[in-house]
């Protein structure tokens, strides 16, 4: 018969062992990756709602924001190396503290301009090549239920959701694809002049994405400072199109382990 004495022990034994598991994990997501779901599509087709991933904390070093709800001990940045034009970045919003996941355009001292929907840095076209068309089934998506924004407007639930992709190529080579919705008012900006210590990011559903285009003062993403940059993105783990991952049938296996360009 297990004494009294054995079973304290045991339960001793257990609830160390669960808080060394949490601390363990607690510095895995601190130093090193951090778990992120896209939650909205302002990145397809390049990442798409349900896709789930982890944010390569070490690519930048380490900020305030590196600590869950931005508690690490001091200020700047220790440990850091410069993101480079096209990284996908996860950042901490400037103003709401939300986490936001965007490709980055326009480094320190760069002037960024859209013309007719296409992107300009320092008075240099970034040229975009069609690509055909992303399709997707007019449904909703993700645990918040949103449905997709089409160019072919008018869709009834399970038709095809359709938008024009294109390739396009920055200045320093990288090449992604963009979407196109519809003509819109941030098809055509203003020359934005990214301040030293900050950063411009784009979605690349350029027609549906809340980013440096818009200020913070109007409820958008604005230049976003180098200190918080959370990590970059690199490599999609998961992949699930429906409400929740345990509904298996909406599992998008050729999603899984994808390379982020």
């Amino acid at each position: 018969m297990t004494s009294k004495a054995e079973k304290k022990d045991g339960l001793l034994e257990t609830v160390k062992t669960i808080v060394y598991a949490l601390l363990i994990a607690g510095v895995f997501r601190t130093l090193f990756f951090q778990p992120f779901w896209i939650p909205s599509g302002s990145m397809k087709d390049t990442l798409l709602v349900g896709d789930f991933l982890f944010v390569n904390k070490m690519a930048y070093g380490y900020s305030q924001y590196s600590c869950p709800f931005g508690i690490c001990p001091f200020s700047g940045r220790i440990l850091g190396s410069e993101p480079e034009r096209g990284d996908v970045v996860v950042f901490r919003h400037p103003v709401t503290g939300s986490d936001f996941i965007k490709r980055l355009i326009g480094l320190p001292g760069d002037e960024i301009q859209m013309r007719d929907g296409i992107l300009y840095i320092n008075g240099q076209e970034a040229p975009q090549v069609p690509a055909g068309t992303f399709v997707e089934e007019f449904e909703k998506q993700g645990p918040v239920g949103s449905l997709p924004q089409c160019e072919n407007a008018g869709v009834g639930l399970g038709g095809d959701c359709e938008k024009s992709r294109f390739v396009e190529t920055l200045p320093n080579g990288v090449s992604h694809h963009v979407l196109n919705i519809r003509p819109s008012r941030l098809d055509d900006t203003p020359v934005y002049t990214v301040p030293e210590g900050h950063y411009f990011f784009m979605g690349d559903n350029r027609d549906n994405s809340t980013d440096s285009r818009v200020s913070q003062n109007a409820m958008g993403v604005g230049f976003v400072p180098y200190e918080n940059l959370i990590g970059r993105a690199d490599r999609v783990m998961f992949s699930s199109a429906g409400r929740s991952m345990l509904y298996f049938w909406t599992w998008r296996p050729d999603r899984f382990f994808e390379e982020i360009e």
